[in-house]
């Protein structure tokens, strides 16, 4: 079973991709929230090193571009895969998410795509 650690501050957000998850594709994976990248990195700090995060952009205190500044600069995190998801639609956000990241995700998000984009990215980092 994959892990999926999914950072997004909004929590109706959260509940509705691991509820939706789990409902649909329970055998293969499992979400683990965090609320914010600080508690991002207590998880991981923690042992729970997933095989893909789910990076909100925009949250408060630490947004989603310091968390993946931390993330790369952490050898023990570096190589974790990361899609951004974010309501920002402006070009910059998008062009910096795809240049920087494995994938970007626009909200609102709708899970059979957001599973098939989690699943390429996955298979890319397989083949890495």
């Amino acid at each position: 079973m994959k892990k999926i650690m999914l950072v997004d501050d909004e929590k109706d957000q959260i509940y509705f991709i691991k509820t939706s998850f789990e409902s649909l594709f329970g055998k293969e994976y499992t979400i683990v929230p965090a609320e914010s990248g600080e508690k991002c990195f207590e998880l991981l700090q923690n042992k729970e090193n997933p095989h893909l995060i789910l990076l909100d952009i925009m949250m408060p205190k630490m947004n989603g571009w310091e968390v993946f500044d931390r993330l790369r600069a952490n050898p023990l995190w570096k190589d974790i895969p990361i899609i951004f998801l974010t309501a920002r639609t402006d070009e910059f956000a998008e062009h910096a998410g795809l240049l920087i990241a494995e994938d970007y995700v626009k909200k609102p998000i709708e899970i059979k795509e957001l599973k098939t984009r989690i699943d390429n990215v996955l298979k890319r980092a397989k083949k890495k």
